[in-house]
């Protein structure tokens, strides 16, 4: 029996910042008898409370495990320093917010990693929770640790630290994960940790690094990664789920305590993307395109709003406007929620995608607020290079539509940096964001329009086209950047209406090195979080320095460095640390669609196009699954005409 550890945190409450993100007992949440369940997980989105509650994979795997009878689910978070400090002094472990319950407790501690700048907190939340930092170290009582998530498609850099990982989609994999344990339990856990992990291992859809070996060349690069058990496979397979309208989830959505990055109610209406963009780790990865059906959607709407009380829908994918159906689906939801006032949100849209009875649709019941595009590169040449099909008239069209049609602000989001770049392919960007204006003052013939313009430097991302091109150094991105701002700036016509947003190169860089690392980099991760590196993810916490100098005492040793991982191209004969990770994608039709990058030549959406052999669909037994049905979205309640 595991018991709550709420009388010692709440005497540590009243001094901390924003205890409310600690007590749990949130709208929907769920909490299980204990003693009745025989396979207990403990899930984490290691980041603040403010950011892991609304993340939908989390929240799906949490409600999907909770279904299952004898199964339980409980989530925790990351703790601000300031709890962080009291719960070492006063000696209270991580805990799940669900029932306060320490996670050392748990069969399973479950982490989802979106992005790369999570480790350290993953290790704040291990060694609170008194489960050792390396995996070598823990014995039959320690869960296992497992990564999921995007960044769990390149787990090498934390190799050391976690049990096993599982890339791809999460729904199946945990019930199957589930059922192996439950079977372990009940036999009396034979053959201990290791016999546990053989049999996870064995599936071929779960990653246990400690039955691998890398060797390494003499240079620095990987000779080969090979498995040291026997049962073993060579290679480990991503999850797919096929029938998104088999798996509805969350049906019961969270309701967060505290302020959170969204509070909408969200349903993502399709899975994958194959439009292609080159530099894109997540539509590469979760291919092929699946659809969630119209009226599947409209069934998960209906259900969430009556469970949750929001006011807005968020339509998540890749691309949203890319669902066959999404004219039929705006429309459908805008005229069933007409008198509720519920506002519809597409995250982005494409250029390409966006019309204005659409736009209209999702702005009918709620507030008209800025378009957000993304030509992710600033000059024609650029988007050519990176696949992302969309040319400056298309954009001027675009936005043209919605100043005409009464938006005033619009968002445009590009990236520096990316393969080939020249500073005149930045400056493009200020020429772009002009033409924008002056289309705007046009056509809403007023001055009091603003485009904003956001800048992200570009990462190199395992499974992408891109995984063999160098970075761009963080003072080059800086550079790039300044002359950027200083050509907005010097614009007297227009640069008053230009707002201007970007990233200096420097978190970019840490982000590289454990994106495209190997199992070196975990000895800078684990020397960054001695040294007190914690929510790396947030510009007021990160240290370059930090790393800068954790990377210097560490990987000399190995004779590499961050230069090493970062700013170097790699050749197609290298053996890439994630290569015995089977995404789908086709090693040799990745490193085509690279030389095509180079040529600038463009490739089509193989959704509407023949298949061009990317190899996800003939290897992953999968197939795209797009529309339309042809049904519409009617009204659940034929609504009474209201008396004259």
């Amino acid at each position: 029996m595991s018991e709550s550890v709420f009388p010692q945190l709440e005497a540590l409450l009243p001094h901390v910042q924003k205890p409310i993100q600690y007590v749990g007992g949130e709208l929907n949440s769920t909490v299980k008898p204990w003693e009745s369940c025989d396979v207990r997980w403990a899930l984490m989105y290691p980041d603040a409370y403010e950011v892991g509650l609304p993340n939908q994979g989390v929240m799906i795997l949490y409600e999907v495990l909770n279904e299952r009878e004898g199964v339980l689910a409980e989530r925790t978070y990351s703790v601000w320093p300031d709890l962080e400090a009291l719960m070492r002094e006063q000696g209270v472990p991580q805990f799940t917010v669900d029932s306060h319950r320490p996670v050392k407790a748990f069969d399973v501690f479950g982490l989802s990693f979106s992005t790369e700048l999570g480790y350290t907190n993953m290790l704040t939340a291990l060694d609170l929770a008194g489960i050792p930092l390396e995996a070598r170290e823990r014995t039959i009582d320690d869960p296992i640790v497992l990564a999921g998530g995007h960044a769990a498609f390149n787990p090498e850099p934390i190799a050391d630290f976690i049990d096993c990982a599982v890339i791809g989609d999460g729904e199946q994999a945990v019930l199957e994960i589930t059922d192996i344990i439950r079977a372990w339990k009940a036999e009396g856990r034979p053959g201990g940790r290791e016999e546990l992990l053989f049999r996870l291992a064995r599936t071929g859809g779960v990653y246990v690094p400690g039955f691998y070996d890398v060797e390494y060349l003499p240079d620095g690069r990987i000779a080969r990664v090979v498995p040291n058990k026997s049962g073993v496979p060579w290679r480990v397979s991503k999850h797919t789920v096929m029938d998104l309208d088999e798996w509805p989830y969350p049906k019961q959505p969270l309701v967060p305590l505290a302020e959170t990055v969204h509070e909408r109610m969200s349903v993502e209406i399709f899975r994958g993307c194959t439009r292609g963009c080159r530099f894109c780790q997540a539509g590469m990865i979760t291919r092929p395109v699946r659809e969630r059906s119209i009226t599947g959607i409209g069934e998960m709407v209906e259900k969430g709003l009556k469970a949750t009380g929001f006011e807005e829908v968020g339509l998540l994918s890749l691309s949203s406007a890319d669902h066959s159906e999404i004219g039929d689906i705006a429309k459908g939801l805008a005229d069933r929620y007409e008198d509720d006032k519920i506002g519809l949100s597409l995250p982005s849209t494409r250029v390409d995608a966006f019309n204005v009875d659409l736009a209209n649709e999702l702005t009918r019941n709620g507030r008209r607020s800025g378009l957000t595009f993304a030509p992710e590169g600033g000059s024609e040449r650029m988007r050519k290079v990176i696949n992302k099909m969309v040319s400056e008239e298309d954009l001027i069209r675009t936005v043209a539509t919605a100043y005409g049609n009464g938006w005033r602000q619009v968002k445009l989001y590009f990236m520096c940096g990316l393969p080939t770049e020249t500073d005149d392919d930045v400056l493009q960007i200020a020429d772009m964001a002009a033409n924008v204006i002056a289309k705007g003052r046009e056509v809403s013939r007023s001055n009091d329009i603003r485009c904003t313009v956001s800048i992200g430097g570009f990462v190199p991302k395992p499974h992408t086209p891109f995984q063999w091109a160098p970075q761009l150094s963080a003072e080059e991105t800086d550079a790039r950047l300044e002359k950027l701002r200083d050509k907005i700036r010097g614009d007297k016509k227009y640069g008053r209406s230009i707002g201007f947003r970007y990233h200096d190169g420097k978190p970019g860089i840490v982000e590289g090195l454990l994106s495209r690392g190997d199992r070196r980099v975990g000895a800078v991760i684990r020397a960054v979080y001695e040294d007190g590196g914690r929510f790396d993810g947030w510009r007021e916490h990160f240290s370059y320095d930090r790393w800068m100098e954790c990377a210097e005492k560490t990987l000399p040793e190995f004779g590499v460095d961050v230069d090493w991982y970062t700013t170097r191209e790699r050749t197609y004969e290298e053996v890439l640390p994630w290569d015995h990770l089977d995404s789908g994608l086709d090693k040799d039709w990745l490193w085509e669609d690279w030389q095509d990058a180079l040529d600038e030549t463009e490739v089509e959406d193989c959704r509407w196009t023949p298949c061009f052999d990317c190899g996800v669909c003939p290897q992953m037994d999968t197939h795209i699954q797009i529309g339309p049905t042809g049904k519409k979205l009617l009204p659940l309640t034929v609504k009474q005409p209201a008396a004259k």
